[in-house]
C-alpha cells in the first residue's frame, strides 16, 4: 500500500517514514509544501535506510501530488495546519483514501505544556469537518515520541490508540501500526474520544521534561 506523509520532513513524519519502509513493504511518499524539500528528505530517509540494508524508493512531492498517488494520507503536520492542509489536498482525494491525523493542540506557559482543546473538541475532529464527506478521518500516532520512533535502533514496545467513526479505516489503519515493530495499536472507539487521547500528549511532555532519562517517554497499556 503507498501512504503518503504530508508534512513527512518534520519529526513524526520521519519516525513513521523511516519505521514502515524499513519493517513493511508499503510505499512511502514524502510530502511537503515545499517539493524541493520533500525530495532532499526523502533522499535523506533512503540513504538512511540503505546504510541498513534496506534498498527502496522514497519519493517527495508537494502536498497535494503526495496525496494524489496515494491511499493512506497521514496528516504529519502542527495542528494549527492540519484543517489547511486538508482542504489544500481536498480535490486530490477519493472516496477510497483515508485520511490519518496525529495532531494534538498543545500551549507552553511557565508550568510546562498543556492541551488546547479546540472548539471543534479535538484536532482529529477538526480534520473530520475539513475532510471531503466521503473520505474516512482515522486519529492515530498521537502519543509517540518523535525521536524514539526515527531511531531504528531504538525498541518501542509501545501502543497506540486508534479513534475513527468509519471501522473499515481503522482496521486498515489498525494493520499498518501493526506492520511497525513494537508498536502495538488499541482501538479506542469513535472519534468523540479523540480529546481524551490528545491530551495524553502534554502529559508525557510534561513528564519527559521532568524526570532523567524518560526524554523518549511512551504509553504501553497492562
Amino acid at each position: 500500500m503507498r501512504i503518503a506523509l504530508l508534512g513527512g520532513t518534520g519529526d513524526v513524519g520521519e519516525g513513521l517514514a523511516l519505521r514502515w519502509a524499513y519493517h513493511t513493504d508499503h510505499e512511502v511518499v514524502i510530502g511537503s509544501r515545499d517539493p524541493d524539500k520533500a525530495r532532499t528528505k526523502a533522499e535523506e530517509y533512503e540513504t538512511e535506510l540503505s546504510s541498513r540494508g534496506v534498498d527502496c524508493k522514497i519519493n517527495g512531492f508537494e502536498n497535494e501530488m503526495a496525496a494524489d498517488r496515494a491511499r493512506i494520507i497521514v496528516l504529519a503536520v502542527p495542528a494549527y495546519h492540519a484543517s489547511d492542509t486538508v482542504e489544500a489536498i481536498a480535490d486530490s482525494l477519493d472516496d477510497d483514501d483515508i485520511l490519518v491525523t496525529p495532531a494534538t493542540g498543545m500551549q507552553r506557559d511557565d508550568d510546562g505544556f498543556h492541551y488546547h482543546r479546540p472548539g471543534a473538541g479535538s484536532v482529529t475532529q477538526l480534520v473530520a469537518d475539513a475532510a471531503p464527506e466521503n473520505v474516512p478521518v482515522v486519529g492515530a500516532f498521537h502519543n509517540l515520541a518523535a525521536g524514539r520512533l526515527a531511531d531504528l535502533d531504538a525498541d518501542l514496545g509501545i501502543d497506540t490508540l486508534l479513534v475513527a467513526d468509519d471501522d473499515d479505516a481503522k482496521d486498515i489503519v489498525r494493520l499498518l501500526a501493526d506492520g511497525i515493530d513494537g508498536l502495538r495499536p488499541l482501538d479506542a472507539g469513535g472519534l468523540a474520544n479523540a480529546p481524551e487521547i490528545e491530551a495524553l500528549t502534554p502529559l508525557l511532555v510534561n513528564v519527559a521534561m521532568h524526570n532523567d532519562g524518560l526524554h523518549d517517554l511512551g504509553v504501553r497499556f497492562d
